[in-house]
């Protein structure tokens, strides 16, 4: 049986108590207002103010799947503003190697926690977990299906980066059809009416459901196979390793590994405010003299992850509005 949360209607926006487990939970109102939330965060953050707006609470960082930045950044944000955390990050020192089900794990988790981020292998495991709980679970990844925080960083990252979000021209590069960065990043920027270009190889093509929802949303995207077709007009280029972990058959991720690589004579004739980002891990996609240009902003999309996921965390807590 599902396990209802209580609905607030105190604000304008319903975050408290809310569940971010797919970049559709939001509206383009709603976005922003993240946005905005974070970039007040990170001044704060600057000006050591507001350090104990998460005294007394605890995360719980479930994650299933391995990770560095999303699990890292959901710690350091949590316990930078004076939060505690608990959790794994490796299910094989949880109840799960005992054959507990994740239902079973999360609501346990509730009774010592007050939100839940997680991070699972399965497509739809976050949606299962916040059916399950009555406290908020935010989705730090579910197979390749969403990561709305990463979405949700990357959007205040691009409108660091160009001043606006709306009507831009952004690339997304590389392994479009399991890369579940680029499908929450695609679902969100056609809120913003970007013209989209999808560089991928064939058989890594951006799945029919997503071309579906551009073209509902009256979206202008193309697809291409070389990324030096799109390099020169693009106001960002989104690169994405070829994942490896999402391959069935070895042979397959062996025909494409390394398919993209973006070097420094690349750039030569790109626009002077060309912003590069990358969810990161990088592979070998994006080479290390393109680092110190003035496109590369990958480390500072990282960084980024704190003060978003502060205010996603903060709203759903209902600590701020």
């Amino acid at each position: 049986m599902l396990r209802k949360k209580k609905k607030e209607n105190s604000s304008k926006f319903r975050f408290k108590s809310k569940d971010i487990v797919s970049i559709n939970d939001l509206s383009r109102e709603e976005i922003i207002h993240v946005l905005e939330a974070a970039a007040r965060l990170e001044k704060q953050n600057r000006l050591s103010i507001n350090r104990t707006l998460f005294k007394g609470r605890v995360l719980a960082t479930l994650f299933f799947e391995v990770s560095t930045r999303t699990r890292l950044s959901f710690e350091s944000a949590f316990e930078r503003l004076g939060g505690k955390v608990i959790g794994f990050a490796d299910p094989g020192v949880s109840s799960t190697k005992k054959g507990e089900s994740l239902k079973d794990t999360v609501n346990t988790v509730e009774q010592y926690a007050d939100i839940i981020a997680m991070r699972h292998p399965l497509d739809g495991a976050a949606r299962l977990a916040a059916d399950s709980t009555r406290i908020p679970v935010i989705n730090g990844g579910d197979g390749a299906n969403q990561h709305p925080t990463q979405t949700l960083l990357d959007l205040y990252t691009i409108k660091k980066s160009q001043d606006h979000i709306t009507n831009l021209k952004i690339a997304l590069v590389g392994d479009l059809k399991y890369g579940r960065t680029v499908h929450s990043l695609a679902t969100a920027l056609s809120l913003f009416k970007c013209r989209l270009y999808l560089v991928s190889p064939p058989q890594l093509k951006m799945p029919e459901d997503y071309l579906k929802l551009l073209d509902e949303r009256g979206i202008d995207y193309s697809e291409h196979e070389k990324v030096e077709e799109i390099i020169e007009v693009a106001d960002v280029l989104y690169v994405t390793r070829i994942q490896r972990e999402r391959f069935a058959d070895p042979i397959e991720y062996e025909k494409v590994k390394g398919v993209y690589v973006i070097k420094k004579d690349m750039l030569k004739h790109a626009k002077p405010s060309l912003a590069i980002m990358h969810p990161l891990p990088r592979v070998n996609e994006i080479s290390t003299d393109v680092d110190n240009t003035k496109h590369a902003i990958y480390f500072q999309q990282a960084a980024n992850g704190i003060p978003v996921r502060q205010a996603i965390m903060a709203l759903v807590l209902g600590l701020i509005k």
